[in-house]
């Protein structure tokens, strides 16, 4: 199975315009992590989000694997993923007839991503919900709108300070519920699992299962609400 390069990005702003700074973390599937950081004196929030994410993808252009990016932006995800399509069918015009803010970037994205069409996922985080890579993102984005120069790491993803693992389900922004007479059924009471070292563990709260996945290297994770759900996952983990 082809691995895959994991980028996690944010942006931030005091003042929009103000003095602002972005992030990116970059994992390769070798073990390596870098983090990138920069700011600029007059921007807006919307500029440092894109900013991160051209950063993070052109340092990756000559790297064959997929490529997963994470952003909490969802002018980022609904952009990229949707309204771009029909900026660029309209001349870079909104549906109001508006010039597109910010097109200079929006069109370095578009180009990054077609350079790497079918190769790229984009993944919308809770900002500030907690998870870890996503929370040292915006702490290097700050920093850095603060005039600050943080010290950022280069070297062994193992040890570089915080935890590694993915994003959980509560980490993630989920499609709105279904209504109507073709609606889900209500969901069991949740679970959490963890597979460590190859064992396996059913865990009541998230605070219980973090404490022993946290740092792990190969540790794996999931949120279920039953038996069905419990045996795909450990189907997709190879542990069924």
């Amino acid at each position: 199975m082809e691995k895959t390069i994991q980028i996690y990005s944010d942006g931030a702003c005091s003042g929009n315009p103000g003095p602002g700074g972005w992030a990116a973390v970059v994992i390769f599937p070798e073990g390596r992590l870098l983090e990138l950081g920069g700011g600029e004196r007059s921007t807006t929030n919307n500029r440092m989000e894109m900013a991160a994410a051209i950063a993070a993808l052109s340092r990756v252009a000559d790297r064959p694997e997929p490529v997963k990016l994470y952003t909490d932006s969802g002018l980022l995800i609904n952009g990229i993923k949707g309204w771009i399509h029909g900026w660029k069918r309209k001349g870079w015009l909104t549906a109001s007839g508006e010039p597109v803010a910010n097109r200079d970037l929006w069109e370095k994205l578009d180009a990054l991503a077609q350079d790497r069409k079918g190769r790229l996922a984009w993944g919308h985080v809770k900002g500030h919900a907690g998870h870890e890579i996503n929370e040292r993102c915006d702490a290097i984005a700050v920093a850095f709108s603060k005039g600050q120069h943080p010290k950022l790491h280069d070297g062994h993803a193992v040890g570089c300070g915080y935890s590694l693992l993915e994003p959980g389900e509560e980490h993630l922004h989920k499609p709105a519920p279904k209504s109507g007479p073709r609606a889900a059924k209500p969901k069991g009471p949740a679970v959490y699992l963890s597979l460590v070292g190859g064992r396996l563990e059913r865990h009541a709260t998230w605070d219980q299962c973090r404490v022993r996945v946290h740092g792990v290297a190969g540790a794996k994770f999931k949120k279920v609400h039953s038996a069905e759900e419990e045996r795909e996952a450990l189907k997709q983990w190879g542990a069924a």
